[in-house]
């Protein structure tokens, strides 16, 4: 029994020594305490460690003392990382060596500002991370300050404007422009108070030469638009819709009626959600351009995508009575006129067009049978 029992406390050593180490980890531990540049603890926010070599982040919350804690983080150099309680970065070092030991890295704010005055003690990795700080920094602050000039322009062309005092706009938007000439959106009201001021002209060659600035503006503002993406806009394309949706106005009044439609139909393309708008704007040049059955093409496309556009009815029955023939004393319009202008009735029948529908009717011998007349007069009878 002494050997049996001998035997099996062997086996069980034996047996021991073969198993592996499977809780026992190269790992290392990080502590430390933030303060601001008064000296206070920051008790709200994160302090992000990162492996500059495998990318690997460890995101430590801030406890009510300013302190953070970490068990198990494994060996390397790290990218240490504060963030505020908005998450936006307030400072970081790189560079910092993670060992098997307890490491402690205090971040204090009031200290780091000294150093970084001063240079003052810093290896030439620190010094490097300093520069980039300070250039990142004074960056940040031109793009304020630039930011805050152009807004108070922005906001004086706008009163100005509002005023219809439009030279004082494109004053003071051209000396924007000079400011910053790569703001889309400078070139995009500057070409508003080009586009707005013209109508006020009476001298036919001034009217002529703010229109052309206008959307030479408004050209402008596409290009810087749609050579600078930015990913965080998600209304880029609508915002380059509408500087479309305005140049293709400019070029209407300036009678190149052909570059309007397609003008018109690139913002079409780029918003379709504002489709049967520009639609409808198209609509309206070809039928001042005297183009009847571009125009109804138009309209019809209007209605396809919005059927409730009571406008677009009113404008597709104008061009189809275009089309109208005499035949003895009665003119006899195309299959569909008299329909449209009931639906504009139907749809709008107090509408600003609705008179000369009842009187577009009356030309063509037609009578008023609306769904909302239909209504009414059945609603009547049961009185």
């Amino acid at each position: 029994m002494k050997r049996r029992f001998a035997w099996s406390l062997l086996v069980a050593l034996v047996l021991g020594l073969c198993v592996s180490p499977v809780f026992a980890q190269a790992t290392g531990t990080v502590k430390g305490v933030v303060r601001d540049q008064d000296g206070k603890p920051i008790t709200e926010g994160t302090v992000e460690w990162q492996n500059q070599d495998t990318g690997r982040k460890y995101t430590l919350k801030l406890n009510k003392k300013g302190e953070y804690f970490s068990l198990g983080i494994s060996p390397g150099k790290y990218k240490v990382t504060l963030f505020g309680a908005d998450g936006k970065q307030i400072y970081y070092m790189t560079g910092i060596t993670v060992g098997l030991d307890e490491l402690v890295q205090d971040i204090d704010l009031k200290k780091e500002a000294a150093a970084q005055a001063t240079g003052q003690g810093l290896t030439p990795e620190q010094k490097e991370q300093l520069k980039q700080q300070q250039e990142a920094q004074a960056k940040a602050q031109k793009e304020n300050m630039t930011v805050k000039s152009l807004n108070e322009k922005l906001g004086a062309a706008k009163t100005a404007s509002d005023a219809g005092d439009f030279d004082t706009a494109i004053k003071v938007l051209t000396e924007g422009t000079q400011i910053d000439p790569n703001r889309d959106l400078l070139w995009f009201k500057l070409g508003d108070a080009y586009r707005q001021s013209a109508a006020k002209q009476t001298d036919p060659a001034e009217k002529k030469s703010r229109y052309e600035q206008a959307g030479n503006a408004y050209q402008k503002a596409i290009d810087l638009k749609t050579a600078n993406p930015d990913p965080k806009d998600a209304d880029a394309n609508q915002k380059i819709a509408a500087y479309y949706n305005n140049m293709a106005e400019v070029y209407h009044k300036s009678g190149k009626n052909d570059e309007a439609v397609a003008a018109y139909n690139k913002a079409a393309q780029l918003d379709p959600t504002r489709a049967a708008q520009y639609e409808f704007n198209i609509g309206a040049v070809l039928t001042n351009s005297g183009k009847v059955d571009d125009a109804i093409v138009a309209f019809d496309k209007v209605i396809a995508a919005d059927p409730t556009k009571a406008d677009a009815y009113y404008w597709k029955g104008v061009n189809m009575i275009g089309k109208a023939t005499l035949k003895g004393d009665k003119m006899v319009a195309p299959d569909g006129t008299a329909e449209a202008f009931n639906k504009y009735l139907e749809l709008a029948p107090t509408g600003p067009y609705a008179q000369p529908a009842k009187d577009m009717l009356a030309s063509i011998g037609a009578s008023i049978e609306t769904g909302f007349n239909k209504k009414k007069e059945a609603k009547t009878t049961k009185k």
